[in-house]
């Protein structure tokens, strides 16, 4: 099931043993565009730091009336490793986070979260992956995480190949694998305009500097692309 990610902002998170806070943005992977990590905002429980939630606290994505069911106690959330709020996610950091939790490495592995399509694990990773070696013993150079907010992409432009058609206003995700399939894209005038869905996979580009999204298709492509439908008013999902 797609669900939007606009609709998800602003949800109440609810750990095992109480709430924790609430949905403030969603972390991203631009090689593949999969949800790698919820963004919360935990009030005043935890003043000043950011928590980062992996897909794996949350297995099925199953949302209660007004909450999102975590997996996780709010004391192994409390003594994960912190990240200040202003500091980007490191690849280095997120070995540290995945070595917490026992979860195994998104980064390692064919499928989309390393050892499979989906972030579902029936049990505790066992044995954890260890850090691989080269041919000649040494340690591989360590990637750099490519992990971006989605509340920053939106209302960036968005170029076809014969110009500027409109704005990203929204994202669709599967709720199975965490991957963004859609983007969901407003055409003409930023209060009037129609909503129509992109696929990521027309993505070329995306410039951080130029604000902008780059698409491998036309202007006519995209007011002709499907339209984004409007979700019941008082809906849940």
């Amino acid at each position: 099931m797609l669900r939007s990610l606009k609709q998800l902002y602003q949800v109440k998170l609810d750990a095992s043993d109480g709430e924790i806070g609430q949905v403030k943005d969603f972390y991203f992977d631009d090689q593949n565009w999969a949800i790698r990590y919820v963004v919360a905002d935990t009030g005043s429980w935890l003043p000043g730091r950011q928590v980062l939630l992996s897909p794996h606290a949350f297995g099925s994505l199953h949302r209660a009336g007004t909450l999102l069911g975590v997996n996780l106690t709010r004391k192994q959330i409390q003594d994960s490793p912190s990240i200040e709020s202003h500091q980007p996610v490191s690849r280095q950091y997120e070995e540290e986070y995945y070595r917490y939790y026992g979860w195994p490495y998104y980064w390692q592995g064919g499928a989309l979260w390393g050892l499979s399509g989906s972030p579902i694990l029936e049990a505790r990773s066992d044995p954890f992956p260890g850090e691989q070696t080269t041919a000649d013993g040494r340690a591989p150079e360590r990637a750099d995480a490519h992990l971006h907010s989605a509340k920053a992409l939106n209302g960036y432009r968005l170029h076809a190949r014969d110009g500027v058609i409109g704005h990203v206003y929204d994202f669709m995700m599967d709720d199975q694998s965490w991957a963004i399939g859609q983007l969901v894209i407003k055409t003409g005038h930023r209060f009037s305009g129609k909503e129509v869905e992109i696929p990521t996979s027309k993505v070329e580009r995306i410039s951080w500097d130029e604000s902008a999204v780059f698409i491998s298709v036309t202007k006519e492509a995209v007011e002709h692309s499907p339209p984004h439908p409007v979700a019941p008013v008082g809906a849940a999902d």
